[in-house]
């Protein structure tokens, strides 16, 4: 079975705007025929997808992205069969339009996890199957506190990156309880503060407790910028997927317009290998990178997966980075 990760997909403001003239699957370029080739798709939402709702002002919220519902066909033309909605984004439009959305998303087939009515709700795990096998996905976020869902407030699965820390605590039972359902689990993680493509100290540790609970891979994501990838008990956590689709301007230094697609693959319910396809952030869609493009994105991974002590290998034929999970 093949499982493919993309980070932030975010379809507002101008790609939005974009999006009007042009059919659904633009924002994915030449990537689709990789989405397509693929048992489950599962990525960070990093907008809302509603017509409703008024700007978030509770707190101070500098951006605020929102993004057509009609645009779920964005993401059902890319047969996504997951999305996380534990992030910082998923209430730039009130309540309003997070109901919205999910009430979107449930009528395009796509499944959620990591926002809800409750803290009930953003706690639960999607689970589904994909040719015999149970997927699960839990998805939860240590940004925005102040939209922490609770028994009687709408808003995200909140938990500190604070190993000890009672709520913390409480993500690994549920990681534990969800494991004793499902034969893969992913564990979604929109986590740490903005850039930099080494991982802050707190990560690895709490994504090894994670693993231990019974997570199969970790899908980071929230730096803006492609991490390393760690193996950890033949177990991948890939610290931040980057991002995948959005209309942001581009640092020079640290290259937020490019990323990967992370395939991960699996020998029964084994993770056996991973595979990453380079990608680049053009005219508002993900594209395949290219010549100097590619090198730099390949040589930048192989680096940093060398300091996480994690192998890689190129296949210029191929053209992904491939890494093995288990002797």
């Amino acid at each position: 079975m093949k499982l493919l990760f993309v980070g932030d997909v975010m379809l507002g403001r101008l790609v939005n705007e974009v999006l009007k003239g042009k059919p659904p699957a633009y924002p994915w370029g030449d990537t689709l025929s990789l989405l397509r080739d693929t048992d489950v798709r599962i990525c960070n939402l990093e907008c809302v997808l509603s017509d409703w709702g008024t700007p978030w002002s509770a707190t101070p919220k500098v951006f605020h992205f929102r993004s057509d519902a009609k645009n779920v066909q964005t993401l059902t033309t890319a047969h996504i069969d997951a999305v996380s909605l534990a992030n910082n984004h998923v209430l730039d439009f009130e309540y309003e339009g997070l109901f919205h959305m999910m009430n979107t998303l449930q009528e395009a087939g796509i499944h959620y996890a990591g926002a809800g009515a409750t803290l009930r709700e953003a706690s639960a795990p999607a689970i589904w199957s994909v040719n015999g096998k149970t997927i699960g996905l839990l998805a939860f976020t240590d940004n925005e506190p102040a939209w922490s869902a609770t028994d009687e407030q709408p808003g995200v699965w909140y938990v500190p990156i604070e190993l000890h820390e009672k709520r913390a605590e409480q993500l690994f039972e549920v990681v534990r309880r969800t494991k004793e359902d499902v034969d893969i689990l992913v564990v979604s993680a929109h986590w740490g503060p903005n850039w930099g493509y080494v991982p802050p100290a707190e990560h690895p540790p709490f994504a090894h407790a994670l693993i231990d609970a019974g997570a199969d891979v970790i899908f980071g994501h929230s730096g803006h910028v492609i991490r390393g990838i760690e193996i950890y008990k033949d177990k991948p956590i890939l610290y931040c997927a980057g991002d995948f689709i959005d209309d942001y301007a581009v640092d020079e230094i640290e290259r937020n317009d490019r990323s990967c697609v992370f395939v991960v693959e699996t020998d029964g319910a084994a993770i056996s290998r991973l595979f990453l396809y380079p990608t680049v952030i053009q005219q508002f869609q993900a594209r395949r990178a290219e010549s100097n493009e590619r090198s730099a994105i390949v040589t930048t991974m192989q680096k940093l997966c060398t300091a996480l002590h994690t192998a890689t290998t190129w296949n210029e034929q191929e053209g992904h980075l491939a890494i093995v999970t288990s002797a």
